[in-house]
């Protein structure tokens, strides 16, 4: 296989059906492209999906950070820059770099792991290809924006909101889809505090997997000025046990 670049840079457009009121990228969908772009470089890298599902593996998100400067408007070109900046056994880190034109708008980061379709279980990536994934390892690019932060909650935390889970929600690992989530936790703030409030920074950290069916409740806390953290919990129909899915930390500045 041709050795590529470690770094991939993919061209998009903030299509206008995925924007917001304010004509600004929803940031779900914004997280969308960032996991696309992580899909498109590690299958064009031969470790990506098209090579793993065939053999029974995958990769699952365990944690994203995205902190922006601003959002891409309604059809601007932008562009996703992506690298892998870490392996270990069981995990890697990924980073991103949003930009248009010259001009950088934001960054990502992200934890993956590899778990078998089949156990759920994790899988040691450095078996896959014979480490394949080390070749592409790039420590020298900046990603100057802070790593996950351990998102802490008191049990003061307020249930806020109960959400059923239907067929549009799973993906294609069979679980409720890592986007849903975000789209849950920012809608926990009404369309008029998106007036005077901007996104700066936005944390999730995938705990467990909830499946079609299970109902989602959201706890809420304030934390800082204009910060809050979030707490999901799944409860299946039979049972009425409360078990953690996803910890989320937001960030808002006001305009």
């Amino acid at each position: 296989m041709e050795k590529l670049s470690k770094i991939g840079s993919y061209e998009l457009l903030a299509e206008p059906f995925h924007c917001d009121f304010s004509h600004h990228l929803f940031m779900g969908h914004l997280g969308n492209h960032l996991l696309n772009a992580a899909d498109f470089h590690s299958n064009d890298r031969g470790y990506g999906m098209t090579f793993l599902n065939p053999i029974h593996r995958t990769w699952v998100l365990s944690r994203l950070a995205i902190e922006m400067n601003e959002m891409p408007e309604a059809y601007d070109r932008f562009t996703v820059d992506t690298w892998v900046d870490a392996v270990m056994r069981y995990f890697t880190s990924r980073n991103f770099r949003i930009s248009k034109g010259s001009k950088t708008i934001g960054y990502g980061r992200s934890i993956w792991a590899m778990i078998d379709t089949d156990t759920r279980q994790p899988v040691d990536i450095l078996n896959i290809r014979n480490g394949l994934i080390t070749q592409y390892v790039d420590t020298d690019t900046p990603c100057p924006i802070e790593k996950s932060s351990r998102v802490k909650m008191t049990e003061t935390a307020s249930l806020v909101q109960s959400i059923a889970t239907h067929y549009s929600d799973v993906d294609m690992n069979g679980h409720i889809n890592s986007v849903k989530y975000i789209e849950h936790v920012l809608n926990l703030w009404p369309l008029e505090w998106y007036r005077h409030h901007f996104l700066k920074r936005f944390e999730i950290a995938y705990v467990a997997e909830s499946h079609c069916g299970d109902t989602l409740n959201l706890y809420q806390e304030e934390t800082g000025e204009g910060e809050f953290c979030v707490r999901i919990t799944k409860r299946s129909n039979a049972t009425a046990e409360e078990t953690e899915v996803v910890r989320s930390k937001v960030k808002f500045i006001k305009e």
